[in-house]
């Protein structure tokens, strides 16, 4: 916070605390605190920065309420007290639906951003929110700012999309970007040039600590994304490609104020660090909004045996017969065991860590006792028992909770949207008034596929770029390629079922492939294969972070032109 106030112009911070994970650990800690809920992280930022942002004229929105924006605009509230620093603070409720789903820890609708808007408006220095759509804490500045009304859907789209690319901080200015390692230079339509660098004798300085991103945003709706001058990272079009592709789906992005079309953006460099958002188109939002429902799935436990040198999976073989044999006599097995035998031994190892592999073992179960000590007891009596070089990671506990996340959807006219302003007022924030129910866009025609030519086997991560994320139990992986070749074959090659080939894992899930050209770019769906989604834990890598450099890494026949 002190690092965006301080380091260039700037009329709105906004902060994105609340992901699907984060409203589970809230709901926990309101069970032990009705009190609590909120992200106390904000106050602790704000205690240091709130004089400094009062100075600047600086206004803060930010979604920091999580379960509770009305406790936490009393807590800013009090701590401003405190510093004798007056600034007016407002909140936006009515996405808390809980009471009208029994057995959820937590319900929340996403709201749009004019709720935020309202408060802005009338004069709020500091805008706390509960659960509204990540863009919303951009869309409802713009909107504010430039009086926007509710209609004006390629306006608030491109709102939406700026807001879509900040939402993720440092992911949008170099950070977990798939091209790091040429961080001196910049593509842009297959171009390749010398960009400025923050540190010219060491380019790849620039990623050690990439500053994070901010929008220049324009009564039209286009945008320029930019970073405070002398930041580390890069801002550059793969960057900002990477990210519009995280965490969304097809062409049409949905949300509570509009509905985005992600197939009409055209972004193109504007100087160093500096990328242009333009042609945005929007459409009348779905006449619904998503609630992301929040419950205790059961109990979950986990014990990592570590098999050391020859025979491998022989000594995976034993422990787990002996494993399943001990579970199969309590008196109750879990209902979920799985298995996942990862290969990270060398042969001949130098050192007795890269000899060794790992074999994890995850239960769950509604009873805690079924994960508890039927496990931990078994795993440990094993210890003199069975393969030679018997060690765990760590002894298994006595399980713990997990939770699971749903989305449900709600008509927009269900959900109270309330601006609570600085005064006390309570202005009605109405539904949207006109609505499109949301429907798959026909794919547009491919580019000419490449002509024949020679290939080589190699990673396909050296002409393509990808990002990954979740959504609830699904997962999606967007790549994007910097040559306009390299897409024409992307394009054609990139298929469903190529993808299965690639990736094991999804052969027998549901697979959606959504083509976009503008930014030379597919984007695909995986359908459950998060299983009850990141709190479960049922993948190694719960969230599908690395999905996209997985399958960077798998092999096939690249034409040698693009190499």
């Amino acid at each position: 916070m002190r690092e965006m106030l301080t380091g260039g112009e700037l009329d709105v911070l906004t902060g994105d605390y609340l992901a699907e994970l984060t409203m589970l650990i809230l709901g926990r800690d309101r069970l032990k605190d009705p009190t609590a809920g909120y992200a106390r992280t904000f106050l602790r930022q704000l205690e240091e920065c709130l004089g400094l942002a009062q100075e600047r004229g600086v206004r803060i929105v930010a979604n920091a309420g999580g379960l509770n924006p009305a406790g936490l605009a009393d807590a800013v509230r009090e701590l401003a007290g405190r510093l004798g620093i007056p600034v007016r603070v407002a909140h936006v409720e009515g996405d808390d639906l809980t009471a009208g789903h029994p057995g959820s820890l937590a319900a929340h609708a996403y709201l749009g951003g004019f709720g935020i808007a309202a408060c802005l408006r009338e004069g709020a220095d500091i805008v706390v929110t509960g659960r509204v759509t990540d863009a919303a804490l951009v869309t409802g500045p713009a909107a504010a700012h430039f009086g926007w009304g509710p209609g004006e859907y390629d306006r608030l789209a491109g709102a939406v999309v700026a807001g879509h690319v900040l939402e993720c901080g440092a992911q949008a200015t170099g950070g977990n970007y798939a091209f790091f390692h040429e961080a001196g230079k910049v593509h842009e339509a297959g171009k390749v040039h010398e960009a400025h660098a923050v540190h010219e004798s060491d380019p790849a300085a620039r990623f050690r600590r990439p500053g994070f991103p901010l929008a220049e945003l324009h009564a039209d709706g286009t945008a320029v994304i930019t970073k405070h001058p002398g930041t580390g990272g890069l801002v550059d079009v793969g960057t900002v490609t990477a990210q519009l592709l995280y965490e969304t789906g097809g062409a049409r992005y949905a949300g509570p104020d509009v509905t985005a079309r992600l197939d009409t953006i055209r972004l193109t460099q504007d100087g160093p660090d500096r990328v242009r958002v333009e042609g945005v188109r929007g459409e009348a939002p779905p006449p619904t909004l998503k609630v992301g429902l929040n419950r205790l799935g059961g109990f979950r436990n986990e014990v990592t045996f570590v098999l050391t040198g020859l025979e491998i999976e022989r000594k995976a073989a034993l422990v787990r017969d002996q494993l399943e044999t001990a579970l199969a006599a309590a008196k109750s097995r879990p209902a979920h065991v799985d298995w996942e035998l990862a290969r990270t031994d060398h042969s001949d190892a130098r050192t007795e860590e890269t000899a060794s592999a790992l074999l994890r073992l995850v239960v769950r179960d509604p009873d805690q006792n079924a994960v508890g000590r039927a496990l931990s007891g078994a795993a440990v009596e094993l210890a003199l028992a069975s393969y030679p070089g018997f060690h765990v990671l760590a002894p298994p506990g006595k399980g713990a909770p997990y939770g699971v996340f749903e989305a449900a959807y709600v008509d927009q006219g269900a959900v109270e949207h309330t601006a609570v302003l600085h005064d006390g007022r309570r202005v009605p924030v109405p539904p949207a008034d006109g609505t499109l129910v949301l429907r798959p866009v026909d794919e547009p025609p491919l580019p000419d596929p490449l002509p024949p030519g020679p290939v080589r086997r190699a990673p396909l991560g050296l002409v393509a770029g990808a990002r990954s994320g979740d959504k609830g139990s699904n997962a999606n992986i967007g790549l994007w390629t910097r040559t306009d070749d390299a897409w024409r074959w992307l394009a054609h090659t990139l298929t469903i079922d190529r993808l299965r080939e690639l990736l094991p894992e999804t052969a027998e899930l549901p697979v959606v492939r959504h083509v976009l050209p503008d930014l030379r770019a597919l984007n695909f769906e995986i359908v459950g294969i998060l299983g009850e989604g990141v709190a479960s834990q049922a993948r190694f890598d719960p969230q599908a972070k690395a999905l996209g450099e997985w399958l960077r890494s798998r092999h096939l026949d690249i034409p040698e032109i693009l190499l």
